[in-house]
Parts: structure tokens; sequence; C-alpha cells
């Protein structure tokens, strides 16, 4: 995954960020051609970029270009399961101070967002399992 075309939010003084955080997150499932197959523990790495309503609008994957044909089905069943996702928006708000010391609001907007997780495809107990987990930063 190319990082150099993103880039942090830089919060000024008095901005604070909330949200960018996931309410639906169903995880994939696992590729059903796949199932007989029993293949060892894959990860998928992806950027989920989301909008200012907080949909996931595009997911990038690494190494995309270069997967085999059993990489590609575990890369889809990600791509699938993520664009299905909805993410809390981001909520960057810009806070002062009166003269009496009475801090306020004076500005508010959702911006979009990108974020990237790792997600996992094994077998647990005979049975195929997945989940998902994020890095630690919430990029622009």
């Amino acid at each position: 995954m190319a990082r150099d075309d993103i880039k942090h939010y830089q919060l000024a003084l008095g901005q604070v960020a909330i949200g960018a955080v996931p309410r639906e997150n169903p995880a994939p499932g696992y590729p059903a051609p796949l199932l007989d197959r029993r293949l060892p523990p894959r990860e998928v790495e992806a950027r989920l970029i989301v909008d200012e309503t907080g949909k996931v609008t595009e997911v990038r994957i690494a190494d995309e270009t270069q997967a085999d044909a059993d990489t590609r089905l575990f890369d889809d069943a990600v791509r699938e399961a993520a664009l299905r996702w909805v993410f809390a928006p981001l909520h960057v708000s810009q806070w002062a101070s009166d003269a009496d010391g009475n801090e306020h609001e004076v500005s508010a907007e959702e911006r979009p967002f990108s974020v990237d997780y790792v997600f996992r495809f094994a077998w647990k107990d005979g049975k195929p399992v997945s989940d998902a987990s994020a890095s630690a930063h919430v990029t622009r």
C-alpha cells in the first residue's frame, strides 16, 4: 500500500476530533471455494477510505496486483465485507474561551478519513474464522 498519498490531520490549538470508530463491521466470510483446502492462516492488509458520513467508499488492498488466485479470493472477501462497514463520522470541532473563561464550540465539521486494518483468516476447532484489527492511527 502506498503511504505517500495519505496525510495525517493536524489539529490546531482548540480543535478536538471524535468518532472514526466502527459502528457496523461485519467480518468477511472465508472464501467458499477454499473451504475444503484448509489453508494456513492468511492476513490481508487493507486501507479503508471513509467519507464524511462514515461510509466506506473504497478498499485499497496491499500487494493486490501481485496476488495469486487464492489470495484474490481472500482480497475479494475483505473488500465485500469492508464496503458494508459503517463508522461514526470523524467529527472535528473548534473550541474557544470567552473573556470569562467559558468554553464554547465555534465551528464543527465531519471529515473523510482512512484507516488501516489487518483482516485475518484461519481455522479454529475445525471451523473457518475471520477477524479484523485496526492500526493505531487514523489518517486523512
